[in-house]
């Protein structure tokens, strides 16, 4: 993922990445740490990005923008349930991800 987004996903945009490889670590960042966007991999196991979307939706007051990697296109729909800001097919096109993640960067920054 970072690979396609890159750190600089428009030309006004710079973007510092935190990493986790779990459903604790993820949690742990987003408590910890003013995040502006979460990028999730759906695909995940054994906690699932959608999963994980739809938790922090329920929970988080001020959720940050979410886009969730998924690798069928017949799981939209679940990326729709768990209220996700955008959705990127596997494989990611560095074009696509790095446009939808400073559309959503923008968004966030925009509302505050």
């Amino acid at each position: 993922m970072r690979q396609a987004i890159g750190t600089r996903p428009a030309a006004d945009l710079s973007v510092e990445f935190v990493d986790a490889s779990s459903y604790v670590e993820c949690l742990t960042l987003i408590d910890t740490y003013e995040i502006d966007l979460v990028v999730l991999d759906g695909e995940a196991t054994p906690t699932g990005g959608i999963g994980i979307a739809r938790q922090l939706r329920d929970e988080l007051d001020d959720c940050p923008p979410i886009a969730v990697a998924i690798a069928r296109a017949a799981d939209r729909w679940l990326a729709a349930y768990a209220q996700v800001d955008a959705t990127l097919a596997h494989p990611l096109d560095p074009v696509t991800t790095g446009a939808t993640v400073a559309g959503l960067l923008r968004d966030r920054a925009s509302a505050r």
